[in-house]
Order: structure tokens, then sequence, then C-alpha cells
């Protein structure tokens, strides 16, 4: 087997080999290789101590030394050079009280988390594969090394990256790691919410977003996202949905893009029905307000998984807003005043939530659904091509002309900005500067009388 090795990783191969040392390639990088995906990083494990790989290097980053890891620079871009090690205890459950170096790559080896994750490599030596790594890729499992209660003791942040990499991958996890799981899914505890919302992300954004039910049925959700299993857990006996609010929220995932600010919203986007549902008297569940309700329950999740705040918004947007426009009976000004608070130009992803929420629910009135879909694509059509005020700043006149009018600065001028954006938006032909001024001055009559 032969693996492409890009040229200034053979070189920090071969200099260390040169001094003397192993040297190999080892980990996601060589897992990777193999199934024809391009690897994000390089990584080299070696016999050398950190200490003699930067006496070798002339320039190198101290990473972790406690732990063997020194990055090594090349062209401006990092490679970690780890050198063998056989870690301690681990009693905090996530990082070895100790380590340990070795001279033995099978010592290295046996630390890592899956088999699939447990391969080195050298463009001479081959592949080492002492785990059947190889044979679990093409069996597309997910298997833990050695004895899988060990392993996720030692780290239940690999509780987590067990599904997060059957979701990138596309592969199942075989049964006793599976067990293995459900021992361990209190241990997640232990683990700092930064690591769990750099997993989590990592497994709504891949290719299997679906994988989502397995954290609900190992467990893991109740530990990191309990507002997920009240979703899984609350029923929609309503003839637009086909599932509960947990199946219908992973389909709606399955249909968005792959972005950190789209899965979160489709993950979020009815987090509020849970608190929201009713059931009429003829058996029919209904979730009136639960945007509203959702938008504050939203931010609190992304807020304690510490998301950024570019994320929060846009998620929060997307939550408050997907259900937009849903009833017939919306009209231009309607629509104006609804893309005037939410924003025109985060009409896109508006759109992509709405149509990924009506592909995850039944086709009940699926015409009719997506009718009105076309319908409100005609709205935002006409409303960029008309050049509509949307915005106080969209406005014929603005604070100057108003001053000049007699209005005093503050929140009596800002009442009226708003008024004047409200009559705009009713109708965008009223966008003059004599039409604004003068509705101004019949504006002042009335509430100063």
């Amino acid at each position: 087997m032969k693996i492409f090795i890009p040229q200034d990783v053979l070189w920090i191969l071969r200099k260390l080999n040169e001094n003397g040392f192993e040297a190999y390639v080892v980990g996601g990088c060589v897992r990777d290789s193999i199934l024809g995906r391009k690897p994000s990083d390089w990584d080299i494990t070696t016999d050398a101590e950190p200490m003699q790989v930067k006496g070798i290097f002339r320039r190198t980053i101290d990473t972790g030394l406690q732990h063997g890891t020194v990055t090594v620079m090349n062209h401006g871009v990092g490679y970690e050079v780890t050198t063998y090690r056989l870690d301690g205890d681990y009693s905090d459950h996530r990082r070895p009280e100790s380590v340990t170096f070795s001279r033995d790559l099978a010592d290295d080896l046996m630390r890592r988390d899956f088999t699939v994750n447990a391969m080195a490599y050298h463009p001479e030596k081959g592949l080492v594969d002492l785990y059947d790594g190889l044979a679990d890729m093409k069996a597309r499992v997910i298997r833990a090394v050695g004895d899988p209660d060990e392993r996720f003791d030692e780290d239940a942040l690999r509780i987590l990256r067990a599904v997060r990499f059957a979701a990138q991958l596309g592969f199942t996890i075989e049964p006793a790691t599976k067990a293995a799981i459900r021992n361990h899914v209190e241990d997640l505890s232990h683990v700092s919410v930064e690591r769990i919302e750099t997993e989590l992300t990592k497994l709504i954004c891949s290719p299997h977003p679906e994988e989502m039910e397995e954290l609900y049925e190992l467990g893991i959700t109740a530990k990191i996202l309990p507002e997920f299993d009240r979703m899984m857990e609350t029923p929609q006996n309503t003839p637009y949905h086909y599932t509960d609010v947990g199946h219908h929220t992973i389909a709606v995932m399955q249909h968005v893009s792959p972005t950190k600010a789209m899965r979160y919203a489709a993950l979020l986007h009815d987090i509020g029905k849970p608190a929201c549902r009713t059931t009429d008297e003829a058996g029919v569940d209904h979730f009136k307000k639960h945007p509203i309700v959702g938008e504050p329950m939203a931010e609190q999740v992304l807020r304690r998984l510490k998301l950024d705040n570019k994320t929060i918004d846009s998620v929060c947007r997307l939550v408050l807003w997907h259900d937009f426009g849903i009833n017939d009976d919306l009209t231009d000004a309607g629509f104006r005043r609804g893309m005037s608070k939410m924003g025109i130009e985060h009409f896109p992803e508006y759109l992509e939530i709405r149509r990924a929420d009506t592909a995850g629910q039944s086709d009940y009135r699926k015409e009719e659904k997506q009718e009105t879909i076309n319908r409100l694509i005609r709205m935002y059509e006409k409303t960029v091509e008309a050049e509509a005020a949307l915005t106080v700043r969209d406005l014929a006149i603005g604070g100057k002309e108003l001053k000049e009018a007699g209005v005093p600065a503050g929140p009596r001028m800002g009442e009226i900005l708003g008024h004047l954006l409200d009559y705009v938006l009713e109708d965008p032909a009223r966008n003059t500067r004599e039409e604004l001024l003068s509705e101004t001055e019949r504006f002042l009559r009335i509430i100063l009388a």
C-alpha cells in the first residue's frame, strides 16, 4: 500500500531518520489517505524525545513538551511531532496524570482511541496496523482499540468522537464499543463545554447529521443537549407532519447546507414546540407561537455551548423567522414589514430553512406549501427590483431634514422616523421628500394635539 505524503512532511520524516530515529505519519492522516480523503493535517510520531526533536529542526514551537509534542515549522506550516508514549492514569476521565516516553511504536498505537486512528505509515516500511484498522475501515465500523471500557474510562470525550467519526465517515459503531459508550456516558460531565461543542459541531456539519439519533439512543444528548430529548419525545399529531419533533428536526438538518449556522438553525428551529404543544378536542396537536418561544431557548443553548456571537445571531434569527409567510393572506406590505425586521439580506438563508422545513413534513397539501414558497420568492424579487425602502436609512429624508422641520433630536425624532418607515412599508411610492415631510407635519399634529 502506498500513501501520498506531501514533500514538507517527507522532509521531516527524513530528517528524523537521518538522525537515527524512527518516524511515521500517524492517525487521521493515514485513515483519510486510505479512504481517498484529503487529510486536514499531518501528524508525525517518533521515538525521538522532544528536546531531541528541537535539536534537529531549526524552527519549532513548544506545543506540549510534557506530553511529548513539538510543532515543527516548515514553509510556514506547523506539523505536530509527538514522541512515542505510554499514558498514566486518567483520574479525571479526560487527561493522563503523567506520560512515559517509549522507544516502541506499539506502545504509542495502543493508547489511541479507535482502530481506524491507530495506524502508522512510513514510505519505506509501509503500513503498521496492529489493531486491524484497515479491516474495520473495509467493514465501515468504528471500534475502540483494545478494551472499549478502558478507552472511554480514560477519556470521556471519545464518547462523542465515536459518533462524530461515524457521522463524518458514514460508518457504524460496533456493538461492544457502543455498549461501553452507554456505560460511560455519565463521564461526559468531566469534559469541557468547548470540547463538547467542537465535536457536536463537527457531527452536525458532517454528511450524516442523522447521527443525532444515535446521540439520543446512547443517552448522550440527555447529558449535553436535553432539549433534543424533549423534541424526540414530542409527537406531532397533525396532518402536516408524519413524525415527532425530533425526527422532523433531523430531516430538516439533512436538507440544509452543512454550515455551522444553517445546521444549528435546523437543529433548533422547533426547539419551542415541546413547550407550546396543545391538543384540541379532535386530537390534533397545535404549536402556536413556537418560534417566539423557541428563539430565547435557542440562544440559551448556543450560549451554554459557547458558540460565537455571529453564529448565535444568525441561528436565533432563523429560529424566530422560520415560519414567516406560511399564511395565505400575507400581503406585499406584510412581506416588506417582515423583511424590514428580519433583514432582506437574510432572505436566502430564511428560504433555505423554509424549504428544508417543508421537505421534512408530510405530503399533506404539499403543492400548496410549494406555491407558498414560490409566492414568497416572487415577493422577494419584486421588493429587490423596486429597491423598496426597508430601513430608516432607506427613507428619502433623515434626521437632518426632520431637524430643519422643527423636530427635536431624541426619542421624538426616533418615533417619527419609525412611523415614516411604517408609512413607506405600506406603499413604497410614498418614499419621496415631499410626501414624507407632509406626513411628518400630519403626524406631529396628531401626537401633539
